[in-house]
């Protein structure tokens, strides 16, 4: 009988452990679903990833009524308003980013480029000051993070495209690129070969554009390549390098952008509308969407070349996806069928 007590206690504590082991182990599996959920900044940024702009938005004011200084918060904001092209709020958020924040690299880079897209649209007096903030953006964003390669490329696009009055020039582009070869030797060959495309020297930039599709991101500078030819009316190796692209991005996932890139190209080039369709497609399916070519956009961009192609129930299915992601992109909200 004592045994059989003894035993009978002993089966009764283990079940019991065993079952608060479950509970213990349920709970710690739910804390960072828990934590993830309640980070808003996280799921604001997936948003911003996969182009839900609007659900972004709606999350990041939320998080900013609870903490009126979140520099994180300010910046995600300021990029989604860039990706809707909505370029006045824009600079205001990341202004204020920057603010917040003033020795983090990237807040300055995204105050530049929002700025820069300002700029290209103000009057003449306004733009001037613009750029000139422009390239104080992108400078501090490079001298607080010399090993920053966006924002030394973003530089030295601003030096490469802005006359002198503003603190442009060819030969400070020429430097940027010479910092760059250390630190991203693709981007480097990209801007020298963009620089001497301006200056019409095309050998030159066909060379460096082909040097740089044999290294990293080789899917996003073959459509690189691809656009030099489209600039040349160079029809059949445009092709060939839009097909080289697609070939790289199916190895290199993170590379899928260059579908849109090629898509974008093709579109601009008024050929193959029902490829740039197919390419189009190819991207919003992929796993890697990114705010660098926002889904409500590739949707929009495929609604107006199924509009062409006579597919008009096709391209109201997608102007009203655009719309369900960002219901103010006014790219989409002009679409007439």
């Amino acid at each position: 009988m004592n045994r059989a007590s003894q035993s009978g206690t002993g089966r009764s504590t283990r079940c019991g452990a065993d079952f608060l082991l479950i509970v213990a182990i349920f709970a710690f599996c739910l804390v960072p679903l828990t934590g993830w959920a309640a980070n808003p900044l996280a799921e604001a940024s997936s948003d911003l990833q996969s182009g839900k702009a609007d659900a972004a938005i709606s999350l990041l004011n939320s998080a900013l009524k609870t903490k009126s200084n979140d520099a994180e918060a300010y910046n995600l904001l300021c990029r989604v308003e860039y990706a809707l092209q909505e370029f006045d709020p824009a600079v205001e958020h990341c202004e204020k980013a920057a603010s917040l924040s003033p020795q983090n690299s990237n807040y300055h880079l995204w105050l530049g480029r929002a700025t820069g897209e300002k700029a290209s649209r103000a009057n003449f007096m306004s733009a001037f000051s613009l750029a000139r903030k422009t390239r104080e953006e992108f400078e501090t964003a490079v001298k607080l993070d010399p090993r920053n390669a966006e924002a030394l490329s973003d530089l030295g696009e601003f030096y490469k495209e802005a006359p002198g009055a503003v603190g442009g020039g060819m030969d400070k582009a020429a430097d940027i690129a010479a910092k760059l070869s250390a630190i991203d030797p693709a981007r480097a060959h990209q801007l020298r070969a963009e620089m001497a495309e301006k200056q019409k020297d095309l050998d030159t930039a066909e060379k460096e554009y082909k040097a740089a599709c044999t290294g990293p991101r080789a899917a996003i500078q073959w459509m690189e390549l691809a656009g030099f030819y489209r600039h040349q009316q160079r029809w059949t190796d445009m092709d060939a390098a839009i097909k080289s692209g697609e070939a790289a991005a199916a190895h290199d996932k993170k590379s899928a952008i260059a579908l849109f890139n090629g898509a974008g190209i093709l579109a601009r080039a008024n050929r193959q509308p029902q490829e740039a369709i197919r390419l189009f497609k190819s991207y919003l399916t992929s796993s890697e969407l990114t705010e660098e070519a926002p889904a409500f956009d590739a949707l929009t961009r495929l609604a107006k070349l199924e509009k062409q192609t006579g597919d008009t129930a096709a391209a109201q299915r997608d102007k009203t996806a655009a719309l369900a992601l960002a219901q103010e992109y006014k790219p989409a909200q002009e679409l007439k069928f």
